[in-house]
């Protein structure tokens, strides 16, 4: 590998799944403006949309989205646009 191209500044940092609530640490470099306390330690904090523990994948549920009703509501608002009146 090539040196001087790997980032320096690994630290511990506080990853949170919003979906479920879960945090789990592990090292990273990113920049973070929000920190948590973990067991007496304050760490970098790092909001995620989805990890392993709330993916349907990983955990073995699936969600039924109802593309239907989106579909209906995306025609009853902008299905009639291109039509000549």
């Amino acid at each position: 590998m090539k040196s001087g191209i790997h980032p320096e500044n690994y630290r511990p940092v506080a990853f949170r799944d919003m979906s479920n609530g879960e945090t789990f640490i592990s090292r990273s470099t990113v920049n973070t403006k929000e920190t948590v306390d973990i067991d007496g330690v304050t760490y970098p904090l790092v909001k995620l949309e989805i990890s392993s523990s709330s993916h349907p994948f990983y955990t073995g549920k699936s969600k039924l989205v109802d593309t239907a009703g989106r579909v209906d509501k995306f025609m009853s608002r902008y299905g009639n646009r291109g039509e000549k009146k």
